[in-house]
């Protein structure tokens, strides 16, 4: 698996200082880490650990990062749709590895 350190969404500039600090009361600080990995035929995949089947392609880092992060969202909004999830204010937060 290649190594690399990003911030959220750093492919569109994303940055948040005035977020809420996570230790506020009614916060969730989740933290995803994203792993790729170069496959025999040159396509790249991005997977998140922390979410069962959460995996994409791409034909680049690049691309299969953004196409794991909307995938990440999706499967959040899912749960919160059935409930599964917290009502109260989330922060994600993903990292490539």
């Amino acid at each position: 698996m290649e190594e690399t350190n990003v911030s959220c969404w750093p492919h569109l500039g994303v940055q948040s200082p005035q977020s809420p600090s996570p230790k506020k009361r009614g916060t969730k600080l989740i933290d995803f880490s994203i792993e790729f990995e170069q496959e025999e035929n040159g396509r790249w995949l991005a997977e998140v650990p922390q979410l069962a089947g959460v995996l994409a392609y791409g034909t680049t880092p690049g691309e299969a990062m953004a196409k794991a992060e909307a995938l990440v969202l999706r499967v959040l909004a899912e749960q919160l749709e059935h409930g599964e999830s917290w009502p109260q204010l989330i922060i994600i937060s993903l990292a490539a590895t």
